[in-house]
């Protein structure tokens, strides 16, 4: 039986991390050819889908960079979705001594979060409409982007992801009636290893699943979604 994406191509940013790997898992089981770019000139160790027949590892690509970002998405015929999982994360409390709210930490947000999904997004929607093809764009901001009272502490990541959310609505107005839908996925903290390492006492239960994460993007991006574009859609799970 063919699945929803047979022989659609995707790009996948961060799809070497916990939740782009799990939008792997789901897109590749409904037959999705994917493109994976990664800063690495290999597979990282651990990259379960690095031999997979319809994974490309495209190696040495600088998503913070236009020319590295423009170079890839050109490679890429036919291109139907761009999922942006690619990102980082950083606390930034304001009113401690030595703590992290520098001026680097807040660049690096926003060269992290909201430049990548910039420069991807631009990159895709080029492709796309240079090709005729009415395709997806899904981004993933964070609940602290949306619900600005969850920034406290982390203003730097707050302020990145907030930049996503508005790109995302930007752009989907812009595309408004043309077939391209542009939309994000804003999750509250997400149930990997490294958060559950990083906070060992938190209620895991309350956390939402990479699964779950997932299955709605990989719903955004497809062509069952044939109307939505513009939405912040929140993924609180029970938090």
């Amino acid at each position: 039986m063919e699945g929803a994406f047979h022989g659609r191509t995707v790009v996948v940013t961060g799809g070497t991390g916990a939740l782009g790997a799990a939008v792997l898992d789901r897109l590749l089981d409904e037959g999705a050819i994917c493109h994976v770019p990664t800063s690495h000139a290999a597979a990282p160790r651990g990259f379960v889908f690095a031999k997979h027949g319809r994974v490309t590892l495209s190696a040495n690509v600088e998503l913070g960079d236009p020319t590295s970002v423009e170079a890839l998405y050109a490679t890429i015929p036919d291109l139907w979705a761009s999922i942006h999982c690619a990102g980082g994360f950083a606390m930034s409390p304001l009113g401690q001594p030595g703590s992290d709210a520098s001026d680097d930490t807040f660049a690096g947000m926003m060269d992290a979060n909201a430049r990548t999904a910039f420069l991807c997004c631009r990159a895709a929607a080029r492709a796309m409409i240079a090709s005729g093809t009415t395709g997806r764009i899904v981004n993933v901001t964070a609940r602290p982007g949306l619900d600005l009272r969850k920034g406290a502490g982390m203003s730097a990541y707050a302020a990145s992801k907030a930049a996503v959310a508005a790109l995302t609505v930007a752009f989907a107005e812009e595309f408004k009636g043309s077939g391209l839908l542009v939309n994000a996925v804003a999750p509250s903290t997400l149930d990997t290893q490294a958060n559950r390492k990083a906070m060992p006492k938190a209620d895991f239960s309350r956390w939402v699943s990479l699964g779950a994460a997932a299955e709605a993007i990989v719903y955004l991006a497809s062509p069952g979604n044939a109307t939505i574009s513009g939405a912040l859609v929140p993924i609180y799970g029970s938090a």
